[in-house]
C-alpha cells in the first residue's frame, strides 16, 4: 500500500487549541524554536525554491514542489528530541491552487519506523497555523505530549482545487516550554535544547 494511500483519511477540523496568526512574519511564540537544530530535506523543489526557503523568515519566498504527490519535508536531528508544536505558514490569497488542503506528520527513530502522529485539514489557510504535533493528552488534561523522535516528516496529502505541486511559505518546529521538561533523574537540569543535543558528549 502506497504512503498516500495508507495516511489518507476522512477530513478533520483544525487541531484543538490551534493558534492562528495572519501575521506574514513567524509569531512570537513560548515555546523554543528547535528546527536549527536539525538538517531538513525535502522530497522536491524547483531551483532556488528549496528548503532553505521554509526558515529563511522572508515571506515573500517558499518552498515549491517539483514532484509526484504526496510532497513531503524531513527533519532530522541528531539526538532524540522532544518535539512539541510545528508552526506553519500558507497563503491561500497568494498561491491558491499550490496550497495544502491536508497533512500528515510522522515521527520516528529513522524513515523506518515512522508512525503516524497527526492529520490536519484546512480551508483556505492564510497566516501562521501552530499545533501540537502529538494528540496524546497530557497528564493534567490541559495539552498534548511532546512526542520524543529522532526524525519528523511533515506530508502534503493533497492541495486545494486538486493542485498537483505546493508552495509552503515557512515552517519551525518547537520544543516543549522550558518548565515543562521533565529532569526527573538528571541532577543536573541543563534544559537548553542546544546543550540536551549534546548531553551525551564526553
Amino acid at each position: 500500500m502506497s504512503m498516500a494511500t495508507r495516511l489518507t483519511v476522512p477530513p478533520k477540523p483544525p487541531p484543538r487549541g490551534a493558534i492562528w496568526s495572519k501575521a506574514r512574519y513567524p509569531p512570537h511564540l513560548p515555546w523554543p524554536d528547535i528546527g536549527y537544530l536539525a538538517k531538513w530535506s525535502v522530497s522536491s523543489y524547483k531551483f532556488g525554491f528549496g528548503p532553505e526557503c521554509l526558515r529563511d523568515g522572508d515571506p515573500e519566498t517558499f518552498w515549491h514542489s517539483d514532484g509526484p504527490q504526496p510532497h513531503f519535508i524531513t527533519i532530522e536531528f541528531p539526538r532524540k528530541m522532544a518535539i512539541q508544536k510545528l508552526s506553519l505558514y500558507l497563503s491561500f490569497p497568494l498561491d491558491d491552487s499550490y496550497t495544502p488542503i491536508s497533512l500528515a506528520v510522522r515521527a520516528g527513530t529513522g524513515q523506518s519506523d515512522f508512525q503516524d502522529v497527526r492529520v490536519v485539514t484546512l480551508d483556505k489557510p492564510d497566516g501562521w497555523l501552530t499545533f501540537d504535533v502529538s494528540a496524546e493528552p497530557n497528564d493534567d488534561g490541559e495539552g498534548f505530549k511532546p512526542v520524543n523522535a529522532y526524525v519528523l516528516q511533515v506530508i502534503i496529502l493533497a492541495n486545494h482545487m486538486n493542485g498537483k505541486d505546493t508552495h509552503v511559505r515557512g515552517l519551525r518546529v518547537l520544543g516543549p516550554l522550558e518548565e515543562q521538561v521533565s529532569h526527573t533523574d538528571d541532577p543536573f537540569p541543563f534544559i537548553n535544547p542546544k546543550f540536551k543535543m549534546y548531553e551525551c558528549v564526553r
